[in-house]
Order: C-alpha cells, then structure tokens, then sequence
C-alpha cells in the first residue's frame, strides 16, 4: 500500500479523531480549576493540596456549563460557602456531591435555577443546620447528609418530619448536638411550639358563570408563624391578593372560560414544612363551535368539529335548513373530551349524491347557542356529465313525504319539515332493487308463454294427423 493511501484513508480519519478527543480535554483541563478535572458532562475535585477555597467554575468560552451533569468535590477542607450564584451556570446538573470537605452555609437560593437536580450528597461537611426552602422546588430522589453537626433547633425539625414521612425504609442515622453538646438522635428531637403548619380554605361554590367574579378567602396557622400565600398556576383570569398576619383572600375577577378545572389553593409554610387547601374552579359558558370542516373520508365519511362548552351542549344537525333525524347510518360521534371541550365528527355510512347538500350544526346550552354551516360534495349525480352540465344542480329536492314519513320525521312544535337523508337513500336502494326484481319476473313470464306457444303448435299437428289417420278405414 502506497504512503499516500495509507495516511488519507480510515487511519487519516481516526487520527483525526484523536486529535479532536484530546483537544477537547485539553481545553476542558485549561477551563478547570487547580485541584479539579473537567469534561464535557463532569467535574471533580478530589486533590486535597493545594485544593480549593470556592466552588468551581468553568472559564468563559470553554466547555458549556449547561453540559454539566454531574460535579464531585471530596476532601476540600477550605471549601466552606455555596453562594447564590455559584451553581446557577449549570442548569442540567443533576448530581451534586460534596463529601468529607468544610462546608457550612448553603445559600438559601443556591439551586433556584437546577430543577434538574436529582441527588445531592453532603455527607461528613461541617454543616450546622439547612432549611428546608433550598431544596422546596426540586424533585430529589436522595438527600443524604450523615455525618454533620447539626445543631438541635427548630431548624432541622424539617428533617426528621422528612424522615417520617418518607416511604423507602432505608432512613439516615442522623443526629444533632443537644444544649450539652452531646449527639441525640433526630428521630427522637422534641422542640416545644415548632410544629407543621395548616391551611383552611373558606371557599364558596366554586361554579362561577363566564365574566363573574368571586373571592376566596384562606386561614392559616402554627408556631413558628406561618406565612401565607396563595398557588394560582396558570390562571388566566384577572386575580389580586391580600395577606394580613394569619388571613388572606383572592378575589378573581372577569372570569375567563379557560381557567375551568384549574385548581387554586392556599398555602401555610413555616421551617417546619407546609400545608395547603385546594379548590378546583368551574365556570360555566355558552357553546362555541370552533372547528367544522368539509368531510373527510377513512373508514366512513365524517364531517369533523369541535365544540366548547360548560355544561356540556347539545348539539343538534340540519341538513339543508331541516332538522337532521340520526340513525344507524348516519350518527354524531365524539372522539375526544376534554374536559369543557368536544372533538368529534358526523359520521355518515356510504353516502351517495343523496347526501350532497348544506350541513349545520348548533351547539346550546343554558347559557346559549352556536352554530355553523359546511357544503358537504360525497359524490356526483348518476348519469350527468358534470363538465358538459357544469351549472347541473348538485341536490335535486324531491318530495319524499308520505303520512307516516311526517309523523316520524317532522318537529311539529317549530313547524320545519325534516329530511331523513339516511331513510332517503335506503329507499333509493329499494327502488333499483325493485325495478331488477320486476325485471326478472317480466322476463321469466315472456320467456314462459314463449314456450307454452310452441308446445301448443306442436300439439296441433298431431292431432290432425291423428284424426285423418283413422277416418280412412271408415270411408273405405
């Protein structure tokens, strides 16, 4: 093999390569602290000399701090503090882990910008006590911190309540220093008026009509005094607060149909931990028909919709300009509910030239009614050429009423004469059905005498033949 080929082939490109890999660290290395080691996703810190006084963070223009998921710190001594914004930079860390160091203060909102964070590990540092308002937002699977010297106060009594209620039986021995500095565990902590907090919600009924208003109001209590404050979510509607020591209220104004279903709640939080009091909102609307398309065709022909409204409306179909009786053929089907919302469709059972013609649908409720109108084209009219007839009419209106059809399909009490599309095409099919049978039957009768005829010609000539035969000997 020549040289050339053997330096610009595959062997070329995984050089390459290599050089890229070991470029990448080396700008990560440059990037590091002294003490640390970094990657694209990792960051550790385990040499203890000369070791590091601060949490670390990467130069500007290295590897992306948002790539981080996980940094170890181990044996640092001088590290003492986590800041507010030391860990902000790395929004997809999700393991956190610093053992046998220095550390006593963690900033109250130090992790607010790491909601990805799954793990921490603060095992054997020098913390002293840890409220619970740094870690309230985060979704956490492990929360380990054996080995501190915490101190016995009101505090960690958040801590032992975590404990408690922590389903997993693998609980941490953890323990704290007592007014004569001796280890007791937490478990068996009792610290007078320190306690969980509770939240009542005085809440009226919460059915409120579209464009009202309503006030809620909300007590709270405990020791430590708890503070109050009010979970909204996304609610669209126009809402304003007010919190005096142990009372506050919501007051909602001009209602908005989209915050049905949306839960409000009043919240008590103290060290100890929180309690709250939800209510769901309902708000009653009239019907808007939001989506009504031309018909579709799967399985069956389907005229799709949907429809919004509380309480659920009625919905009711017409078919060029007459009250649309449903049947097996041809029948509203909803798909999908959501909540104050309705998808769905007309669905119609091979519909023919028939069916053609202006569909309505109507939606009401108490609260009152829309309605919109579609052009419905399933197929063209047997026999017309519609390129030399352009102007043919799509719907011819016959007069399919009998007496028994008016009783059946007619809303007598609005005087509007209906039209069973469905009753119409089956006697269509009745029709051609029966022209065939009599057909046949014409046919078979024809084809019948046909053969009685010359059975009966036959016949004659031989009796005729017959009767001269046996006259002769009498003559004679």
């Amino acid at each position: 093999m020549s040289p050339w080929l053997k330096w610009h082939g595959p062997a070329m490109a995984r050089l390459w390569g290599l050089c890229l890999l070991v470029l990448g660290f080396w700008r990560a290395s440059l990037a590091c602290p002294t003490s640390c080691k970094c990657s694209s996703a990792r960051i550790w810190c385990t040499e203890p000399s000369p070791g590091i006084v601060a949490f670390p963070r990467l130069e500007p223009n290295s590897v992306d701090p948002e790539n981080i998921t996980e940094i170890l710190i181990a044996n640092q001594k001088r590290l003492e503090i986590i800041n507010e914004d030391d860990v902000e930079a790395y929004v997809g860390l999700r393991n956190l882990t610093i053992v046998d160091s220095g550390l006593k203060f963690v900033a109250y909102k130090a992790f607010l910008k790491n909601s990805n964070l799954r793990h921490i590990n603060f095992t054997r540092n020098k913390l002293t006590s840890l409220s619970r308002r740094h870690f309230r937002h985060l979704d956490l699977s492990d929360l380990i911190l054996t080995g501190n010297p915490f101190t016995c106060s009101c505090d960690i009594m958040w801590l032992k309540t975590l404990q408690e209620t922590k389903s997993s039986p693998d609980t941490q021995d953890l323990y704290c220093l007592n007014e004569s500095s001796k280890n007791m565990p937490l478990a068996n902590l009792q610290i007078p008026n320190c306690g969980l907090p509770s939240a009542r919600l005085a809440a009226p009924n919460l059915t409120v009509e579209e464009g009202k208003s309503v006030t809620l109001s909300c007590s709270v209590g405990g020791d430590p005094l708890p503070t109050l404050y009010w979970d909204v979510g996304n609610l669209v509607s126009k809402h304003m607060n007010e919190t005096s020591h142990t009372q506050g209220s919501l007051r909602i104004t001009n209602i908005s149909s989209d915050d049905s279903g949306k839960q409000i709640s009043c919240v008590a939080e103290n060290l100890v931990g929180e309690d709250q009091d939800s209510v769901n909102l309902t708000v009653h609307f009239a019907p808007t028909i939001t989506f009504l398309e031309s018909p579709t065709s799967d399985h069956h022909w389907c005229i799709p919709f949907t429809v919004r409204g509380n309480p659920k409306p009625a919905l009711q179909w017409f078919y060029n300009g007459a009250i649309l009786n449903e049947s097996k053929y041809i029948c509203t089907k909803i798909h999908v509910t959501n909540h104050t919302e309705y998808h769905g469709c007309l669905q119609l059972d091979n519909p023919t030239h028939m069916n053609n013609g202006d569909y309505t649908l109507m939606a009401k409720n108490e609260y009152g009614k829309d309605e919109r109108q579609i052009s419905a084209h399933f197929m063209g009219r047997p026999g017309v050429d519609y390129e030399t007839n352009p102007n043919y009419p799509e719907v011819l209106y016959e007069d399919w009423t009998t007496p028994t059809d008016i009783g059946d399909t007619t809303n007598k009490s609005n005087e509007i004469p209906s039209t069973d599309v469905a009753d119409q095409s089956n006697r269509e099919h009745l029709s051609v059905y029966a022209v065939v049978v009599i057909a046949s039957v014409v046919g078979f009768c024809l084809l019948v005498m046909l053969l009685l005829l010359k059975l009966a010609r036959h016949s004659k000539f031989g009796m005729k033949g017959f009767v001269l035969f046996h006259k002769i000997p009498l003559d004679g």
